[in-house]
């Protein structure tokens, strides 16, 4: 069997001069022919050399599959966080949410609300990724502003329901593309006033407040913060 299976392959590669291995292609035929010798233990020399070609193969289909997964993991050339990393700006969330409570309190018998949700998530973009695009003061701002207008003015001509939240979603992402100024807590408010009540009597002064008027602060805060993480590590 060995020497049939030897047979056939010289057949099927003639014996010619070997290319230099900066030429040399991959070739399942080439690879058999070169590890197999006629006074090498032919008998299992095609097995064990498609074995390893098997082999090969699924090497080279994991690597090139996973980029796939490398969305699923944390980056590679990231390193832990310290702990100054960590407390800091969660010491500027807690602060941020505990003076806009405050505010709050102050503000309950007119009926008006500083915390919002979006809030939320414009503490994270600020406070753990203060060097991302949408920490940019330009991209905060404009996208605050705009987006919020963008939510009013779909209520005003759709009134609540899907049709106006689809709208509006759009329509900001668009604006947001549009002007470069991309900021993902601001998608959110346009939803916000839809379905919010309670934001319906600003009309357009929701496009400045609470949304606009809360991140001035929150950026005053932030820079609190960056400059302890800065000056008092741990």
């Amino acid at each position: 069997m060995g020497m049939q299976l030897h047979f056939h392959i010289q057949l099927l590669l003639p014996q010619t001069p070997l290319p230099s291995l900066s030429r040399l292609s991959f070739s399942p035929l080439n690879s058999i022919h070169t590890q197999c010798a006629p006074n090498k233990g032919e008998k299992f020399c095609g097995l064990r050399a498609l074995k390893k070609l098997r082999k090969r193969d699924l090497c080279i289909v994991s690597s090139s599959s996973s980029p796939v997964w490398d969305g699923w993991a944390p980056e590679n050339n990231s390193k832990a966080p310290s702990l100054s990393d960590i407390f800091w700006p969660s010491a500027g969330a807690f602060a941020a949410m505990a003076i806009l409570g405050k505010i709050d309190q102050m503000l309950a018998p007119k009926g008006i609300s500083m915390t919002i949700a979006p809030l939320g998530a414009v503490c994270a973009v600020l406070f753990a990724t203060p060097s991302s695009p949408g920490a940019r003061k330009y991209n905060m701002f404009m996208a605050q502003i705009g987006c919020a207008a963008i939510g009013v003015l779909a209520f005003s001509i759709f009134g609540p329901g899907w049709l106006a939240r689809s709208t509006a979603l759009a329509a900001a992402l668009a604006f947001m593309i549009v002007t470069r100024a991309v900021h993902p807590p601001a998608a959110s408010l346009p939803l916000l006033f839809i379905d919010g009540i309670k934001l319906h009597h600003l009309n357009f002064w929701y496009a400045l407040f609470p949304g606009a008027a809360a991140c001035i602060f929150l950026c005053l805060l932030q820079e609190m913060v960056c400059y302890f993480k800065e000056n008092l590590k741990f």
